[in-house]
């Protein structure tokens, strides 16, 4: 069995983490969102798998390589011009010629749905099957009309009320060659894209069988910075303890703690797990990392630091006396002496987050921040809720960030002072 990855696109969404890679790259649990799906692949027996990529290519290719590494085989095409998942697909028509698998790139996946899905294509009986999902609100997805197992239709983010059912489009399938015919026939759709599910219409319209498979398996489709956090917890949560760096005597480690290799844990700190610290990391003395933090490779946080439930990107300080909590902090970013990230609304209230120029209700109560790369605080700078600062931006010691900040920007506090003459 072969499978093509679909990992081309922007991730424009997910800004400003996306700027410097794609959003596939990001990481959850010690590892890019990309290399779940390739280990899950090969989990359910497929020892080939092309990856159609465009954004950022370079990034992906290398650090997969030829996926030797892994123990798969990986191949890459290039999709010049991102027009849509049909395109995407289409432009490995030369490369397959039998069934083959296809997964989004930034969603994660149990290697048991992969498994489930050849085996329901082995029935015989199918010309394209869908993995389907339930979610509560469907209208971000596209939903399906069920008759028996049959597709009869899909709807594309459907308005409220609208939807004909809470069954969505995983972005997991398994085709036939006949797949490849369809896209030759598909024209764009209204957002300018050759859109896969108009290539299953035409499909349907053939009267050929598109089977949806429900799956009841965990599946996280991560499309918004918050989402990254709920994909780290979820991976955290089968973490075990591993420890190949050092441990000073004096710290306290409860729950799972994984521990790269070259890093160190000094004296004084207390880590709840689960806790991910990745290779060469120096952490403390005397910090306190809350459960469900991960931190990369090459990371220094400092004396006297707490962080909750956030990812810190490799390359990144954190130094004394700072708060993170609840927070994405961008690669190779300092976090000065006193920095503080706020995750909760006065009225505790939900966080909303600006994605694509709109700002979105989070859902959850408790958020911090997103800082892309390079970014760098003053002294006691602090951080609302839901504040995103870009790439290479340089935040003001003493400076309070109430709204978002763009990329290679400085921000200086204006301060008066009173300067009186002084007698003794």
């Amino acid at each position: 069995m072969k499978a093509i990855l679909l990992t081309a696109g922007e991730g424009t969404r997910m800004r400003p983490l996306t700027i410097t890679r794609p959003k596939t790259m990001l990481k959850v649990g010690g590892k890019p969102i990309l290399q779940y799906n390739v280990e899950a692949l090969k989990d359910a027996g497929v020892d080939e798998v092309s990856m159609v990529v465009g954004y950022h290519e370079d990034v992906i290719r290398n650090h997969f390589g030829d996926g030797s590494k892994l123990g798969i085989k990986i191949n890459y095409i290039t999709q010049k011009e991102r027009l849509g998942t049909a395109h995407a697909i289409g432009q490995a028509s030369k490369s397959f010629e039998e069934e083959f698998l296809v997964l989004n790139g930034d969603i994660l996946v149990e290697p048991k749905l992969l498994r489930d899905l050849i085996e329901r294509y082995n029935m015989g009986d199918a010309d394209s099957i869908l993995a389907l999902t339930e979610v509560d609100d469907p209208s971000s997805f596209g939903v399906v009309e069920l008759d028996g197992d049959i597709i009869t239709r899909i709807v594309e983010k459907p308005s409220p009320g609208e939807a004909p059912s809470n069954l969505i489009n995983a972005g997991i399938y398994l085709f036939s060659q006949d797949i490849f015919q369809a896209i030759e026939k598909t024209g764009k759709s209204k957002r300018g894209e050759y859109e896969i599910t108009d290539s299953l219409e035409i499909q349907m319209s053939q009267k050929k069988r598109v089977v949806g498979l429900k799956s009841n398996y965990k599946w996280v489709d991560i499309g918004r910075p918050w989402e990254l956090l709920d994909a780290n917890q979820h991976f955290l949560e089968d973490l075990e303890t591993h420890i190949e760096g050092e441990v000073e005597e004096g710290a306290t480690l409860h729950g799972p703690v994984f521990l790269g290799k070259g890093s160190i844990i000094r004296a004084g700190s207390y880590i709840m797990g689960p806790v991910y610290i990745g290779e060469n990391c120096d952490i403390g003395p005397n910090n306190y990392l809350r459960k469900h933090t991960c931190i990369c490779d090459n990371v220094s946080v400092g004396n006297a630091v707490e962080i909750k439930n956030s990812i810190i990107m490799d390359g990144t300080n954190v130094n004394h006396l700072s708060y993170v909590g609840d927070s994405i902090i961008g690669a190779d970013c300092n976090v000065a002496a006193g920095t503080n990230i706020a995750n909760l609304r006065f009225d505790d209230g939900h966080v909303k987050i600006m994605v694509k120029g709109n700002k979105v209700d989070s859902g959850r109560r408790k958020f911090g921040v997103v800082f892309g790369d390079g970014v760098k605080t003053g002294i006691n700078s602090s951080f609302n809720p839901g504040v995103k600062v870009g790439v290479n931006s340089r935040i003001g010691s003493g400076a309070i960030i109430y709204s978002d900040v763009g990329s290679n920007k400085i921000v200086l506090p204006r301060q008066e002072h009173d300067v009186l003459e002084y007698r003794e």
